[in-house]
Parts: structure tokens; sequence; C-alpha cells
């Protein structure tokens, strides 16, 4: 399968907004799904006018337009062979080009001997032929190729949800004006307004503004960091509450996220422990495969049979050794772990982590709070000479008018024991600090830092 695989591979395009791999991979999708309905629509007429459809389903309709039976199979054939089976074809010749045997190279013999003897056995007047065996073989590996691609796309998402991190427009001050361009045109030293709510698009440094990024996206950091001016910013963030002017630092496949990307696709691409002993035993069970397919076509041909009864031994042994399930299964499952690590936060540096994944016995964190729930919420509190509830009062007093998660968690509190609601005037919010107001609360004045 590695021809077919070097054939199939989405480009790594991690430049601004990762628009074609996606289409490419939606349109292999696609093109393997249409081989393999061709494939499958014309092998059930090809399998009804067969030997096997006369003799064992007993189908009775003559072929249309006065036809042999096997000149109408040799019509339907055509598209298999030259539209849906030929991917196989392609494959084996790569494959055999890199001096090597995989599983396009076992399909490919496997179709081509099925189907050129029986145009050999069509041409000279008739007899037993193979259509239906060469089709439906193509039709079945067609449907493996098919499933595989999805799963690929399916583990695409997962790269497209990561690049969809980065916003596809970014609003550039030139000259004192507000221009909106896309992020992919961004160029390093460009001064970018980054609005409450909208995310940064590029890696930035602050030049100018107070806020609080969620970087929790790509650093797993749960609480908002507060910048100021020089603070570093990461493409793909999300500003939370104020208005940030940033110049570029980082742009295109330099940014921390195309980076990030970049070593999912490459971890996609990798190849396990295991596929690297599906693909050594794949040549060997080729090579057994076509050597066993030749001895049986000699020793059928030294023991009396006909050559057709011969080669449909020979071509039975070669289709049948053919496990192709040993090719598919392995990068299907890489392609779907990383995908599926992918959309839970999880990233694989290749795909020997994967299989070593499985012998983890001991996991050790290096940080406090790495492993959160990522909503803060408060456990315990102290106060001389209040109880929980008046502090909680007065403390969610002032959050209430506050946008910080530590805020609403005080809030969540203060519901949960049943404090009372009271209200707060002169509200003021430092950043990096926290808030300052007055709340009244029968006669008696408190500022809540």
């Amino acid at each position: 399968m590695s021809g077919h695989h070097m054939a199939m591979h989405a480009p790594h395009d991690v430049m601004g907004h990762g628009g074609h791999a996606e289409m490419s991979m939606n349109a292999m999708v696609q093109d393997m799904r249409n081989r393999f309905l061709v494939a499958a629509v014309l092998s059930v007429p090809i399998l009804l006018w067969s030997a096997i459809g006369r003799q064992v389903l007993h189908f009775s309709v003559p072929a249309p337009f006065a036809m042999r039976d096997d000149v109408f199979q040799l019509i339907l054939s055509l598209p298999v062979i030259g539209y849906s089976g030929w991917i196989f074809f392609d494959g084996a010749v790569r494959a055999l080009k890199a001096r090597t045997l995989d599983m396009m190279v076992l399909v490919a013999v496997a179709i081509a001997a099925g189907w050129t003897y029986s145009v050999v056995v069509t041409v000279r007047g008739g007899g037993d032929v193979f259509y239906e065996a060469s089709t439906v073989l193509a039709a079945f590996v067609l449907l493996g190729h098919w499933l595989e691609m999805r799963a690929r796309g399916g583990a695409n998402d997962a790269v497209r949800a990561l690049l969809n991190l980065a916003p596809p427009m970014a609003i550039v001050i030139k000259d004192d004006e507000q221009v909106e361009v896309p992020t992919s045109e961004l160029q390093v030293g460009d001064v970018v307004l980054i609005k409450p709510g909208s995310k940064v698009p590029v890696d930035a440094v602050v030049e100018d503004g107070i806020s609080e990024v969620d970087e929790s996206v790509v650093t797993g950091e749960s609480l908002p960091v507060s910048k100021a001016p020089n603070a570093q910013l990461i493409g793909g963030s999300i500003n939370k509450n104020g208005t940030l002017r940033a110049r570029a630092t980082k742009v295109g496949s330099d940014t921390a996220l195309a980076h990030i990307v970049r070593l999912v696709q490459e971890a996609q691409s990798s190849k396990a422990p295991g596929q690297q002993l599906a693909d050594r035993a794949a040549f060997w069970l080729v090579l057994v495969a076509l050597i066993g397919g030749t001895l049986t076509l000699m020793v059928w041909l030294l023991a009396g049979r006909s050559f057709s009864q011969a080669i449909l031994f020979a071509i039975t042994v070669v289709v049948i050794t053919c496990p192709d399930a040993l090719g598919l299964a392995t990068p299907t499952a890489i392609m779907v772990g990383t995908g599926l690590g992918a959309k839970r936060g999880i990233l694989f540096k290749n795909a020997a982590a994967i299989e070593a994944a499985a012998r983890v016995q001991v996991v050790v964190m290096d940080k406090t709070g790495t492993l959160t729930k990522g909503e803060p919420e408060v456990t315990e509190l102290t106060a001389d000479g209040l109880s929980e509830k008046e502090v909680l009062a007065l403390a969610a007093a002032v959050e209430r008018d506050s946008e910080h998660p530590l805020a609403e968690a005080i809030v969540r509190r203060a519901e949960q024991v049943g404090a009372a609601q009271l209200s707060a005037t002169d509200f003021e919010n430092v950043p990096g600090h926290g808030a300052l107001a007055t709340v009244e609360a029968d006669g008696a004045r408190d500022d809540q830092p």
C-alpha cells in the first residue's frame, strides 16, 4: 500500500489558513468513493451475467442486443479496469520503481491476470471467463481504501480545527487607519488591532493597551493571562476584555500554532513500529503469493487440467492471499488516534509515541495547576470577625460587575451558600490586580479589593 499512500498524502499546508489541505483531502475522499461506486455498481450485472449468476443464482435474462454474455461482461468491465482499478496499477508501478512489493502489486496482479486472460478468451470466441472475480475484488479493495481515506479525512478535522484557531481576517493599523486584511497576508512588523472577544491573529508583542488573554487553547493554562505593553501574544489565543495594539513578530508558517499543526501532521504521516512491521510482512506475503500463484498454475497444467482451470486456481491463490487489512489497519489507527488526540488537546510528536503510550504506567506532572477542570471555583475562605456568608455577600457585590473568571467563581459560590445580594457603587476594574467598589450594607461602607 505504500505506493498508494505516497499518492494520497495531503499536502502539509500550514500557511495562514489551511484551506488547501482541507480541499485536497475532501477531493481525495470523493475520488475514492466515486471509484468504489463505479466498481460496485458495474460488478452487480457482471456477476449476474457470469457463470456464477447463470449456474449458482439461476439468473436467466439474455444479455442485451443479443450479445454473448462474455462480450457484455467485457464492455461493463472496461470502466472498472480503466477508471476504478487504475490506482492499483499506478500504485504497483510506483512500488516496483521503488524496488519493493506491496499490497498494490498483489491486487494489480490479481485483477490484471483475471481480466487479461478473460479478454483473450472472449476475443478467441468465448469460454470460461473471470470478469466478475476482477471487478468484485476491485470493488472490495476500493471500499477499504475509501474507508481509510474517510478516516484520514476525519482525523484531518482535528488539524483543520487547529488551523481555524487563527482568525481568517485581521485588523491592521496603517497610517492611523484600520484596514481588514487576510491573516495569511500579515507581515512581520505590522501593527494589528485586537478588540475584546476577538482572536489574536499571529504571534505578536503588545505595544499599547492592557487586557487579559485566554491562552488555554495553545498552552493549556486555564486562567487568562494579564497582558501589558511588551508582553508576548500567541496567535490563536482569545483577547478577553481590553483593546490591544500589537506588532506582529511571527507570521504564516513560523507561528507557534503553525508549528503545532505541523507536529500533528508529521505524527499522522509518520510510521509506527507496527506499520513498519506490517510493511515488511506485506513484502514477503506478496512474494509468497506471486510464487504460490505461479507454482499453482504450473502444477495444475502438469496435472493435465485445461489452461482456463489452471489460471483460475492460480488467480484464486493470489486473490485469497491478499490481506489488504494488513496495509489498512495500522495507518488508519494512527490517523484516527492522532486526530482524536488533537481534538482533546493531546499532541503526539510521532506515531511511535502512540504505541509507547500503551506501556505507560506512571504520569508525572511538572506544574501546579496543569491538571484542572479549566474552571476556577472557591474551595475555602477565611475572614476575621465575619461569617462566610457575609464575606461572600460583600465580595460577590463587587465581582458581579467584573468579567474575570475568578469573579464568576466568587459570585457562583455566593449564590450556592445563599448569601445576601448587595449592591455596589463606584466600581473600578484594576487590570492585573482585581476590582474596587463601595458596597452599601446596613449603613456600613466597605471597599472590597
